[in-house]
């Protein structure tokens, strides 16, 4: 039977995958700063190795992209450091180990998805922290998963769709940039496939976002719609809205080496956010 751990796990990925896990009835333990301090290297691998998991799938992160420009001792400390001890640990009691990686590694250059071999070349230091988690991992273990998300969006915390929404009801119109490209996706989605994929030996480097491409402000027109709610929405540039952290401009992502997992196809982002709003 699998024991499986999950950092982060009252985070908006983290909720998500203890909820699948407990539907398919694999134990778990579920944990949070509280419970386990990443940035503690005793208490990670003391807490990692008294439960014994097979696997550790490590959400935690430090994720405010644009504080992270300041606070740049705490960010490294959680994203780096924290997922050095994480998998430190792993290594020690040979457990299999997910790292939640970001399609901010790449610089987003060019209008082509990036594929898994592309050399990352992040552009604010939340990615970088992101791309040097990612190495901390492959230096210690040879039983990982890096999976690189997007957009993601779910029922736990907060996220683009949430704020939209609560813009939408104080606002007539919004501006939203039109010049970035990604996948939103659905966090119970990815939870989905994150879990097929521990139950494989099929290690490696993988993209993981729902199908299909659009711009925050193809995302927010499409958000308005659903919803029912009559706002204009004003596409911008970039350039018009500053921002502490420069964003990748172009954040598709190629997910062909999915195609070894059965739920590789995690659908539409259309059909994700059309169930995420009847679900709200």
């Amino acid at each position: 039977m699998m024991k499986v751990l999950v950092t982060g796990a009252y985070g908006q990925l983290g909720f998500d995958v203890i909820k699948r896990l407990d539907s398919e009835g694999i134990e778990f333990l579920g944990t949070d700063r509280d419970s386990l301090d990443i940035t503690n290297e005793e208490q990670v691998k003391r807490g990692i190795s008294d439960y014994n998991p097979d696997v550790v799938i490590h959400c935690a992160a430090y994720t405010a992209v644009d504080q992270a420009e300041d606070e740049r001792e705490l960010c490294y400390l959680v994203n780096v450091l924290g997922t050095k001890y994480v998998a430190e640990a792993c290594k020690e009691i040979d457990a299999k180990m997910v790292y939640i990686s970001t399609d901010y590694v790449f610089d987003g250059g060019g209008d082509k998805p990036f594929e898994v071999t592309d050399k990352p070349n992040p552009i604010n230091y939340y990615g970088k922290t992101k791309y040097e988690g990612e190495l901390e991992v492959q230096k210690a273990l040879d039983k990982y998963f890096v999976v690189r998300i997007s957009w993601v969006f779910g029922s736990n915390g907060n996220n683009f769709v949430k704020t939209m929404l609560r813009l939408g009801k104080e606002r007539d119109e919004i501006s939203v940039v039109v010049d970035q490209i990604g996948s939103p996706t659905y966090t119970p989605d990815l939870a989905k496939l994150l879990v097929e994929m521990v139950k494989t030996d099929k290690y490696g480097v993988y993209h993981a976002t729902n199908e299909g491409y659009c711009s925050w402000y193809e995302f927010a027109c499409e958000i308005f719609k659903l919803a029912g709610m009559d706002v204009k929405v004003i596409p911008i540039k970039t350039e018009d809205y500053p921002t502490r952290a420069k964003r990748p401009r172009n954040s598709r992502l190629c997910r062909d080496n999915l195609s070894i997992f059965h739920s590789h196809n995690l659908g539409t982002w259309h059909n994700a956010l059309r169930r995420y709003i009847d679900a709200l």
